[in-house]
């Protein structure tokens, strides 16, 4: 009997201390799961670090790939020089389809006796790989086509001003679906190859472009010139605008791909940049066919980097940096146009307008000088007739005055009779 309590007592007492060992083991281990979970929600990263599948948020930029490209995007390119530059012909190679329809040649020049600088828009839609592009070319026939080019970028220049100002408006009004975007996102500058340097007409605009818009200085027509000279031109060009301060568009160069560095590197090494428009095909002399103008010492190509920079400039405008452009002009060119505007002035309060278009001033100094010489013209014709007047009127007064002096003395002579009348009859009375 005492063997079998004892038995019973010593079974007891294991069972007490392995329950309280699977107690304390249990509470042991919830507290360290406890201390993990808290860990866990301070330093978030380990957190993520231990989880495998993931949550999704790395999908975000292939939804905003598919809202971009269901939405596409505008794009603004502005043109601007003299005529006879090679600027249509350039947008048509540059898209590879007619964007903008050539002009006629002997209507080129009708208009310059108007003496204006006009604003044309040309717009198109262009689709690549499903993704459609709102593209529109803006040109400025007349810039620099005249003697006296005084003010001649005065249009220009309240062009890009005004549309910054048109989107600046549509951003104030409650309702702001539907946005009419037509910031300039690019103004191509394109220079006459004369061989020396820029000059002062193509300074002053670039002055005013260049704290405007993205400016993009292009020398035309680079086919007549020499490699050596082109060289030459190019070097004159940098120097010009450098010295003048003229703010030029330089695309980000640094990049995680060397090669894309590379790229970069040469596209700002290529500024200004020299081009050769054409849209025919021609066969080269080892039968190629490329796009290029054909002479009787060879073909220039324009897709050749050893004959212009097309390609470099294709490559900044579309391929590598449409995206910074487009940026570019949204965060900074807008940006500093909204910041000076709504610091001079009131939310809703119209803009004050300082520059005139020389097309109306020039109008008005003509309708002012018509209205000078009319008005002269009538007072000289009113001064003679008030003179043919005067002089009517004395002679009408001086007959007057000697009608009166015959009444006069008619009166008198009437009354000299009336008394020897008197006389007579009174002597004959007394008779």
């Amino acid at each position: 009997m005492k063997l079998i309590i004892k038995c019973s007592i010593f079974f007891a007492l294991n069972f007490v201390q392995f329950l309280y060992i699977d107690i304390y083991s249990y509470f042991f281990s919830s507290s360290i799961a406890a201390f993990s979970f808290v860990f866990n929600l301070k330093n978030p990263m380990s957190a993520l670090s231990i989880s495998t599948p993931g949550i999704g948020v790395a999908h975000l930029p292939n939804q905003k790939h598919k809202i971009a490209s269901s939405k596409g995007a505008n794009f603004t390119l502005m043109m601007c020089g003299e005529s006879g530059l090679g600027k249509t012909t350039f947008m048509n190679t540059l898209f590879a389809t007619t964007v903008k329809n050539y002009k006629v040649p002997e209507k080129r020049y009708e208009k310059q006796l108007d003496r204006t600088v006009e604003i044309e828009i040309t717009k198109a839609e262009i689709e690549e790989n499903k993704f459609k592009v709102r593209l529109t070319v803006i040109d400025t026939p007349g810039f620099g086509d005249y003697v006296n080019n005084r003010d001649s970028w005065l249009p220009i220049v309240d062009f890009i001003d005004e549309q910054h100002e048109n989107y600046m408006r549509q951003e104030q009004q409650p309702f702001r679906q539907g946005k009419i975007d037509m910031r300039v996102h690019a103004c191509l500058y394109f220079i006459w190859p004369n061989g020396h340097s820029l000059k002062a007409l193509d300074i002053e605009a670039m002055k005013r472009l260049g704290s405007r818009v993205n400016l993009i200085p292009i020398i035309a027509k680079a086919d007549t010139l020499t490699p050596k000279d082109l060289q030459a031109f190019k070097e004159n060009v940098r120097e010009c605008i450098q010295k003048n301060n003229i703010n030029v568009y330089r695309c980000p160069v640094e990049s995680e791909d060397e090669e894309t560095t590379a790229r970069n590197q040469a596209i700002i090494d290529a500024l200004p940049f020299s081009i050769i428009g054409s849209t025919e095909i021609v066969t080269t002399k080892d039968g190629r066919q490329v796009r290029g103008r054909e002479y009787s010492w060879g073909v220039a190509e324009v897709e050749n980097d050893d004959h212009c920079d097309f390609t470099k400039l294709r490559n900044l405008l579309i391929r590598s940096h449409m995206l910074d452009l487009i940026t570019s002009t949204e965060d900074y060119h807008y940006e500093y146009y909204r910041q000076q505007q709504m610091a001079t002035r009131k939310f809703g309060e119209p803009k004050l307008k300082k520059s005139e278009n020389p097309k109306f001033r020039e109008k008005e100094e003509a309708l002012r000088k018509s209205f000078t010489e009319k008005v002269r013209n009538e007072e000289s014709r009113f001064r003679q007739w008030e003179q043919q007047l005067i002089s009517e009127r004395d002679r009408l007064n001086k007959d007057l005055e000697t009608q009166h002096a015959h009444i006069k003395a008619l009166e008198t002579e009437l009354d000299l009779m009336y008394q020897q009348v008197g006389r007579n009859g009174g002597s004959m009375l007394r008779r």
